[in-house]
């Protein structure tokens, strides 16, 4: 029916649309009145110094953050590696955060397929109680980390859409307790020769660990930078080029009788 109230400009622009669909459940429906149930977190594991942290995912945060309670456990001498901050304001719904300093540190997300290491810039706030680290819409812009609420729920981590990271609510949580003793060099080659690597998603922690530990071991068996085809005495390739016949095929196909080539006089190659 016509409503006694004028329209709105928005209200105005509503009534061109004509064709207009009804968006398709990925999922279960709830039932009525308990669609607040359907919520689920974007909570994952990460290291922060070699200790497990977590981390929030949250896209409606402008700023990662974390409270100096929830650092304290992690990173005991934290005050003395801050970077000041000043004439910078914050703010959580209808409170105000207070800043202490920023913390610059590395975030490693696991994967089987190779972890990720992520450098970030994290505020510390004096008046935080959340348990986690608030990842805001900060990095996750910059590192274009996606968060896909589709059948299953994942996320990704810069180009790589193959490479699909769970949350901590997931069975495919990774558990990175065998992560904790991994050198510098071993976290490097995970994550760069072994980042392509299919690993066996059915593989214990423990398996999966000996298993990278064996590839560690004998890593100079992978392609690097430096190495592209690997670093094994005796498996070098020699490449020979010669002119002794008999010459390929493709160097004894004549020359278009058109082509000036073909008139100028032919040229013996085996001279000196």
């Amino acid at each position: 029916h016509r409503s006694p109230y004028p329209l709105t400009t928005v209200q105005l622009r509503l009534l061109h649309l004509i064709n207009i669909q009804d968006a398709r459940m990925c999922k279960t429906k709830p039932a009525r009145g308990k669609g607040y149930t359907a919520g689920a977190s974007c909570i994952t594991s990460v290291l922060m110094n070699y200790i497990e942290a977590k981390v929030n995912l949250d896209t409606g945060a402008f700023r990662t953050c974390v409270g100096k309670d929830y650092l304290q456990a992690m990173l005991p001498e934290w005050r003395n590696h801050l970077l000041p901050i000043k004439g910078v304001q914050f703010s959580s719904a209808s409170n105000n955060m207070y800043p202490l300093g920023i913390l610059d540190t590395n975030l490693v997300f696991p994967h089987p397929a190779g972890s990720i290491r992520v450098k970030t810039e994290i505020v510390v706030m004096d008046n935080c109680t959340s348990q986690h680290i608030i990842f805001g819409n900060d990095y996750l812009n910059i590192y274009g980390i996606d968060i896909n609420n589709h059948k299953d729920r994942y996320f990704t981590i810069g180009e790589n859409k193959r490479q699909k990271f769970a949350f901590s609510n997931m069975p495919k949580q990774i558990s990175i307790v065998s992560s904790k003793n991994n050198d510098t060099y071993k976290e490097e080659f995970v994550s760069n020769q072994l980042v392509e690597a299919q690993i066996n998603p059915s593989l214990s922690p423990k398996m999966r660990n000996e298993l990278i530990n064996v590839l560690y071991t004998y890593n100079n068996a992978f392609a690097s930078d430096n190495e592209p085809l690997g670093a094994i005495r005796g498996h070098e390739v020699d490449i020979t080029l010669n002119i002794d016949r008999p010459y390929p095929p493709v160097l004894r196909i004549p020359a278009y009788p058109a082509s000036p080539r073909a008139r100028e006089p032919p040229v013996d190659i085996n001279k000196s």
